[in-house]
């Protein structure tokens, strides 16, 4: 899932197997590290204690966030490093090197700098935020998994008639991806790949399959740039001082629209003609069946957007703590009338000591990225310092074009999202330096974020959909978005011009 890891989070290994997610079967083996494995039963005591590490570490972030006393928050670094302690046992090797790098790196923070302390601990505040805020956001799709609305309303997306399936796709697609992320492109494209196979014609099933796995990944894309539960606003609203999701959502959702629209003039445009009319497919279910799922939606944005203004807290904080109550009121109703509270008690210890823990690889991955990225960015300044290279001799203009286009071209060469948002964010001059808002700042980051999922063959977006394509991602990112990624970077360039020099 982008798991809220899809965010486009990057992944280097092969795939994994997920026990707890219903629609594990359904995908096939390329899927990379975006599906979590499966937990060996001699491991399970160490399992258990990841998971409730993370409960822990969720806990502290959060209560940190709300005000708690600095107490609260001294403990944060301690139960992160028990964490990376656990995960750096019970990762693959490919994730393992991540930790790896990361006490390289404190390894020459604690050679060159005096404060090398200081550096350590906010770098690990960093990391455990992000593991905090990843393990909160799966708590939604842990209540999705066996929620049968969710699901009618993939089935009824997945069998649109096909003039208006790319829209529908687009359209519900973003709904999935704010509840599930890069599940969404899980759960959909199972069903598309489904629809696709009951065209009995080769080349209609291929189109269809494309076409449909499109409109998927450039929905969850697209969602990118403004969704209060994805990556690309929590880290760059971490890093921006003085940026707040409030102030992003109007011009971000801007983005989304631009990113979406693009795609769906692409489809339009360069639709293909097959030789023989295709076969109609049967509607499953009313538009009716939408009704849970934008319900659900809607209680959880106004929840975030009251909270957020009334108390002032960060939104990632605000999410933090919504996103898992709003997740156990779900699982709740699931449950039998007279049995619910029995039913909550069982899934969480289920979460906890089995589904949480498998998420291990993503875990170590995304906030070692964040590690890295925090503390190796000092060490970056001081490196270009030296060398007489100064960003604040930039004009602004370039600036903002340069942040949305270097998550692009650092997405080629195997670079997490998050790892470059931290090591770029902290080198470029501060919003009053440039003139310009800190909204106008993450404006042209998270759009350059989104970018990079639909066109990064190391991106979880990508991955996932070129498994359920029979494609390499590299053929997903440069052939069939090659196109999508320049038209969209300059449309989006010159979005982010026109608003922080007009709009703004």
């Amino acid at each position: 899932m982008t798991s809220p890891a899809a965010d486009a989070t990057s992944a280097h290994t092969a795939p994994d197997r997920s026990e707890g997610d219903p629609s594990a079967a359904a995908r096939p083996e390329a899927e990379a590290s975006t599906t979590p494995p499966s937990s060996p039963a001699a491991a399970q005591p160490l399992f258990s204690l990841l998971g409730v590490l993370l409960v822990v570490l969720t806990v502290l972030v959060v209560a940190s966030d709300w005000g708690a006393p600095s107490p609260v928050a001294s403990l944060v670094p301690v139960v992160e490093i028990a964490l990376v302690a656990v995960l750096s046992i019970l990762v693959v090797p490919a994730r393992r090197a991540f930790v790896l790098v990361a006490l390289a790196i404190t390894g020459l923070q604690i050679a060159l700098h005096e404060d090398w302390l200081a550096q350590t601990l906010h770098g690990l505040s960093v990391a455990a935020f992000i593991g905090a805020f990843f393990s909160a956001l799966t708590t939604l799709r842990h209540a999705a998994q066996t929620s049968p609305s969710i699901a009618a309303c993939g089935r009824f997306l997945a069998s649109q008639p096909p003039g208006r399936r790319y829209a529908a796709l687009s359209v519900g697609g973003q709904m999935f991806s704010l509840l599930l992320n890069y599940g969404a492109i899980a759960l959909l494209g199972s069903l598309a790949v489904a629809s696709a196979r009951e065209e009995p014609d080769p080349e209609i099933r291929a189109i269809r399959m494309k076409r449909m796995l499109l409109a998927v990944q450039r929905a969850l894309v697209g969602t990118l740039p403004w969704s209060p539960l994805s990556f690309a606003v929590a880290i760059s609203t971490a890093l921006i001082p003085g940026a707040s999701w409030g102030a992003l959502l109007a011009p971000a959702f801007i983005s989304g629209v631009i990113l979406v629209g693009i795609g769906y003039a692409l489809d339009t445009i360069f639709k293909p003609r097959p030789r023989r009319r295709p076969q109609r497919t049967e509607t499953t279910g009313g538009w009716g069946v939408l009704r849970p799922l934008v319900l659900l939606l809607v209680i959880l944005l106004t929840l975030v957007a009251v909270l957020q203004t009334a108390t002032g807290v960060r939104t990632v904080g605000v999410v933090a703590l919504v996103v898992p109550l709003v997740s156990a009121a779900w699982v709740f109703m699931q449950g039998a009338p007279g049995r619910r509270f029995a039913h909550l008690r069982s899934r969480a210890a289920g979460y906890v000591t089995r589904d949480l823990p498998t998420y291990r690889g993503e875990i170590t991955l995304l906030s070692m990225a964040g590690y890295i990225g925090t503390v190796g960015a000092t060490l970056m300044a001081e490196w270009l310092q030296a060398s007489g290279v100064s960003f604040a001799a930039l004009p602004t203009a370039v600036i903002l074009v340069g942040l949305i286009w270097v998550f692009t071209l650092a997405g080629q060469v195997a670079m997490n999202p998050i790892l470059t948002a931290s090591l770029v964010l902290p080198l470029i001059p501060s919003a009053d330096a440039l003139g310009i808002s800190s909204t106008a700042i993450q404006v042209a980051v998270t759009a350059g974020w989104a970018l990079a999922g639909a066109n990064s063959p190391f991106t979880a977006t990508t991955l996932l959909t070129g498994s359920f394509a029979g494609k390499s991602a590299w053929h997903v990112g440069l052939r069939w978005n090659g196109l999508f990624t320049v038209l969209c970077g300059v449309a989006l360039s010159a979005w982010a011009l026109i608003y922080a020099f007009i709009v703004s």
